[in-house]
Order: C-alpha cells, then structure tokens, then sequence
C-alpha cells in the first residue's frame, strides 16, 4: 500500500503473502514488479527495515540524503523511518525486509536490541563491505533463508528464518568489530535508544537537552554521559543533528514554503531557521532545496 503525502512517497510494509511481517526478494524481482505506482527510483520512507545484499553489479544508493556507492559483497541497512533511493543500476542482490512486530514476535528483548543497533546509523555505518571470505559465509545463510522462505514455506519455517537472521546479524557484528565500524560500548546503549527516540519523534517541537533529560528522569549531565559514551557527541549536537535531518526531509520531498517549513520546525521566524540551518550545513534551506531537486 502506497500513501502519498506532499512530495513524500510513504512506503508501508505490504507483504502479498498477507500478515507474514518478513519479506526476501531479489533487486531485479522488485524492478520488475507491475503494480508499483510511482518509479522505484524516486525517494521513499520506509515504515520497517532493510537489508541490502549485492550479489553482482556497481552502482549507488542514497540514505537520508548521503549517496553510497556499492558493489558485490556490499551490504546496506535501511532502518524504519529513513528515505532512501534507489538509482537506476545493472546491480542485482537481496533485500530482507521486516517490521518491528517480527523482531518482537521471533528475537528474545536482547537480540532486538542487537538488531537494531545494527541499523542505527548513529552507531554504526549503514555500509558494510564484506570480503570474499566473509559474503561466501553470509551468502550461505541468506540461501538457507530464501530456501525456507520461498520453498519449504512451512509452519516451523518462519522460526527456521527467524534464527538464521540472528546468525546474520551477529556475523555482521563481527565483521563491523573487527573493522571498528561498530561501537563495543555496551553502557548505557539502552538508554541512549530512549532518548534517540525521544527525539525523532519530538525535536522540532523541542531542541532543549533538558526537556529530555526530565523525560528520562535523569539529569542533564548524565544524558551528556550518555552521548558522549555512545556517539561522542554532546546531548545538544545529537539533537540538532537530528533536527537538521528532519528540516532536509521537509525542504526536499514537500512542497512546503521556507516560511512554513520554519514554523513547522518550532523557529518563530523564518530567519533563525535560515542561520540554524546554514550554520550546521554551510548552505541555505533554499540552496539545499534546489540542489536535491
């Protein structure tokens, strides 16, 4: 199901197979598909995750707003709520597809957390590129999972596949550690989760690092702890990094004037939306706009 709004191609999580919430298909299955209603290659948010295996071919793909370029062996993960592109390549490879509500139904609370972490891009890169070695050991459980997926189809097989993406996600674990792509801090990795979601859902009604410190009951000291434990950054620089991520998507994919972006964004004049943004990007939310157009 597609939902339009403004310029945002909202993309649910739709499996034909009915209330299945884990999905594989190959690059070229879905190009192919007839009953997309806009271009793949246009930008969309998606409402659950994505893995990107590439199985052959060169190309790039976009992820709020920052191209990668891929190749064989590179791996890509998407998590719920980032606009991502797909650009017109002759790459082919899997996607993985699956909801929240998979991951609560099939993993024990701690190898949600894992999971997640792994597509938390202020944690970690969204890129892994695999060497040979290690994309033959990844492809392996891939093909078991599309085995049980496509073929056997049973009732054991979504807890068959449910325990072959752990094994998945724990080898690209390993392969981020030994790269040092993935950060080994585990202290207080559950609460720096609470205040990042804290503050994608609210930080163009509020930027003030106290606000979600009360929130977390917590002071402000700590939750600068916190950041500075997980992502090296202060509470503050989090927050407005995310604001900023918010105000592209608004000036990119609506219709929306500077004025209104402004006030939708929690600045009382349109001008402090324009120093906010040029201080933290070097550019103008108008420059932005029509470069990414």
């Amino acid at each position: 199901m597609r939902e339009q709004k403004e310029h945002i191609e909202q993309i649910y999580y739709n499996n034909k197979r009915g209330e299945v919430q884990f999905d594989l298909l190959s690059m070229s299955e879905l190009f192919a598909r007839k009953d997309l209603t806009t271009s793949i290659h246009s930008a969309q948010q998606i409402n659950f995750y994505m893995l990107l295996v590439i199985t052959n071919g060169i190309g790039t793909h976009t992820i709020d707003f920052t191209d990668y370029s891929y190749q064989k062996g590179t791996i890509l993960s998407i998590r719920k709520d980032q606009i991502h592109r797909f650009h017109h390549s002759d790459a082919d490879g899997y996607l993985l597809l699956f909801t929240d509500d998979f991951l609560l139904s099939y993993f024990e609370k701690t190898e949600v957390t894992r999971g997640l972490k792994l597509f938390n891009d202020f944690i970690t890169s969204p890129v892994t590129q695999l060497t040979n070695s290690e994309y033959e050991d990844l492809l392996k459980y891939i093909n078991d999972i599309e085995q049980e997926y496509k073929l056997v189809n049973d009732t054991y097989s979504l807890d068959i596949i449910s325990c072959l993406l752990a094994i998945l996600f724990r080898k690209l674990f390993r392969v981020k550690s030994r790269n040092n792509r993935l950060s080994a801090t585990k202290k207080y990795l559950n609460e720096f989760l609470q205040f990042q979601e804290l503050v994608e859902k609210r930080c163009l009604n509020s930027k003030k690092v106290q606000t979600y410190a009360d929130e977390m009951a917590i002071s402000t000291k700590t939750l600068n702890n916190i950041t500075q434990q997980i992502i090296h950054k202060s509470a503050k620089q989090f927050i407005d990094e995310t604001v900023i991520i918010q105000i592209k998507r608004l000036l990119v994919n609506t219709s929306y004037s500077i004025k209104e972006i402004a006030f939708k964004a929690g600045f009382d004049e349109a001008t402090n939306l324009f120093k906010f943004f040029k201080r933290h990007t070097s550019v103008t939310p108008d420059q932005f706009r029509q470069a990414n157009q």
